[in-house]
């Protein structure tokens, strides 16, 4: 029988990397936690697997979250866990690394429906979920140094939707505040994650190490714990901030 829990917490793109991180902390937390992940299914049962010992309720839900009328069943589902106290978005994408001349409009489309789009639709889910039962509740959406650095060279246009993520995200904070609703941003440096394979660059981390003041890439769990620590009580004051986790960038 699993214990009494200390409410539900949905991460987006919690199969794997940062978010996989996450779900697990979260679950060592007390919390139960429903994730989503769009392929891999295996390496979702393993996340689910890796929370086994931690007594609370972990789901893996393969869905696309830019979808209001998925966005909404997550939330639902999630729900039925435990009261939903917490809203991780993770999930996000990048493209090729190259010029952004060589950037199709389709990939663009993409990159902003996934990081922008999919973020602002999970959010408007939570938040009038928390807003209809009088609730408040703890956003954390994750962005990227590229944010302010620009990634010139590489994919300005997924930086571009890692800075509407943020803006986005500050207003949110302000509007909902009022009604106990949190909204912050974890920006992480380069981290030694899938995601630069994905970009087609599986050795992107180490070569851009030396640019970084700690002259290293982050691990995956130095910003779940960020990540964790926001969503936290323990950050109860705090709302409408970018937390940048990047050694030194």
């Amino acid at each position: 029988m699993s214990k009494e829990t200390r409410g539900t917490v949905i991460v987006t793109g919690g199969g794997r990397g940062i978010g996989a991180e996450v779900v697990q902390l979260c679950a060592q937390a007390g919390h139960d936690v429903l994730f989503t992940y769009v392929s891999k299914p295996h390496r979702a049962r393993e996340v689910v697997d890796r929370c086994v010992p931690y007594g609370v309720k972990v789901v893996a839900v393969q869905a696309d979250v830019r979808d209001p009328m998925l966005a909404n069943a997550v939330v639902e589902q999630a729900e039925r866990l435990s009261a939903v106290i917490g809203l991780v978005n993770n999930a996000g994408i990048t493209s090729r690394i190259g010029s952004f001349l060589d950037v199709d409009i389709d990939t663009m489309r993409d990159v902003l429906d996934v990081n922008v789009l999919g973020t602002m639709v999970m959010c408007q889910a939570v938040v009038r979920h928390w807003v209809g039962r009088g609730s408040g509740g703890s956003i954390v959406n994750v962005s990227s140094i590229a944010a302010t650095l620009g990634s010139p060279g590489e994919y300005i246009h997924y930086a571009g939707s890692k800075a509407a993520v943020e803006g986005f995200t500050i207003g949110l904070a302000k509007e909902f505040a009022d009604q106990g609703i949190r909204a912050n941003v974890v920006s992480p440096g380069t981290t030694d994650t899938e995601i630069h394979a994905l970009s087609g660059e599986p050795g992107r981390a180490e070569r851009v190490a030396p640019k970084i003041p700690m002259k290293r890439a982050g691990d995956p769990r130095e910003i779940a714990e960020a990540i964790a620590w926001m969503l936290s009580d323990k950050a109860s004051y705090v709302t409408g901030t970018v937390l940048r986790v990047a050694g030194g960038l």
